[in-house]
């Protein structure tokens, strides 16, 4: 008899956590012991693309933790489903499954994509943020940080236990994000000439990576480089701001705009340089997308990038919140071909060796058997 894994995340828009719940279901296609069964809690391109797919999915609408209508649903499908494991990704995912699990003596991992507390937070909202982690983890059957500096964050914070906790890191699918591969001519599509040097940002448009600073940074950079172009891509609570500096400051022929796009490869393909200026990461799934494309980076020092990124070797390396520095990385670049390459290089050598989904999938497949 199959075993029936509940995988629950906070959203059914796709990001770096939701394109991991797409490898790792897909995955673990290759268990026959495993049927997957996915749970957003809002509707999205990542439902529609996995029930095209064959998976079965289920949507119970919440913006909110611990949402008491939520979790009644949330019982009621586990019963009707036959759940016998639940897998939670992200902070916001458990709180909506976890009292569930307890009452009905249904184990639960819990995958942490980037705690919920970090620097910029009031001194009272860190505390309380790092009180939750522990309690949602301290419950939880197994948890899984991506990143061993991911792990290091919370046994420092709240002594995360070493011993119910392993470091699994993210993978990508590799033969999708193939850097030898064939893609569609996007550059063409975007009016992008071959001159223009193209930074690429393709990611969530929310206060957690940074936008406002990449759209700064190609804003002081154009003015040095007049060949420098900026590609935005993605979809956020940040958009509507992003999109109204870029009209008022005149940038519109500066970065070029795009809604969310489901063909990454190509839009990676298209770029030559890749920006990530995030505030905090668990490991970011864009880096490692990237990466595997061969575009050299710039990226900040989060979680999990310290696990990846040398500074000078396979990436160029900037503060967080700091434009300006920023855009001296992207001038680096755009001076440098020699150097573009041999940063895309490296970076796609790593993730060559390291981060492929499938081996994400049989790892996690092994904590499923121990869990069940």
């Amino acid at each position: 008899m199959k075993m029936k894994v509940l995988e629950v995340i906070r959203q059914g828009e796709i990001g770096g956590g939701e394109s991991h719940v797409i490898d790792l279901v897909r995955c673990l296609r290759s268990h026959e012991d495993v049927e997957p069964v996915v749970l957003a809690f809002t509707d999205g391109p990542m439902i529609t693309l996995l029930r095209g797919e064959g998976f079965k999915c289920h949507v119970i609408p919440t913006g909110r933790a611990f949402d008491v209508k939520a979790m009644m649903a949330v019982r009621r499908l586990i019963k009707s489903e036959g759940i016998s494991l639940v897998h939670a990704h992200g902070s916001r995912a458990v709180t909506n499954i976890m009292l569930v699990c307890r009452r009905l003596g249904i184990p639960y991992i819990y995958t942490v994509h980037g705690w919920s507390f970090h620097e910029g937070q009031s001194s009272l909202i860190f505390k309380l943020r790092q009180l939750s982690e522990r309690w949602l983890c301290s419950s939880a059957r197994r948890v899984i940080c991506v990143s061993t500096s991911n792990f290091a964050t919370g046994r420092n914070a709240f002594g995360l236990d070493a011993g119910s906790t392993t470091v699994i890191e993210n993978g990508i699918n590799l033969k999708r994000f193939n850097a030898d591969g064939t893609y569609p001519d996007v550059r063409s599509e975007l009016s992008l000439g071959t001159d223009d040097f193209v930074v690429a940002f393709i990611c969530r448009i929310t206060a957690q990576k940074g936008p406002m600073d990449y759209v700064r940074a190609i804003e002081q950079a154009s003015q040095s480089c007049p060949q420098l172009r900026g590609l935005m891509v993605g979809e956020g609570d940040m958009a509507a701001e992003v999109d109204a500096y870029i009209d008022t400051h005149g940038l519109a022929d500066v970065i070029i705009r795009q809604p969310f796009r489901s063909d990454v490869p190509a839009l990676l393909a298209a770029a030559d340089v890749f920006c990530l200026p995030s505030l905090w990461e668990g490991l970011s799934i864009a880096m490692l997308e990237a990466m595997a494309m061969r575009r050299p980076i710039v990226v900040t020092m989060t979680d999990g990038a310290r696990d990846v990124i040398v500074d000078g070797q396979n990436a160029l390396v900037v503060p967080p919140q700091h434009p300006a520095e920023l855009a001296k990385a992207f001038l680096k670049y755009s001076n440098d071909r020699d150097l573009c390459c041999r940063m895309g290089a490296a970076a796609h050598a790593l993730v060559q060796q390291r981060f492929d989904a499938q081996r994400v999938a049989d790892r996690v497949h092994e904590i499923y058997q121990s869990c069940v």
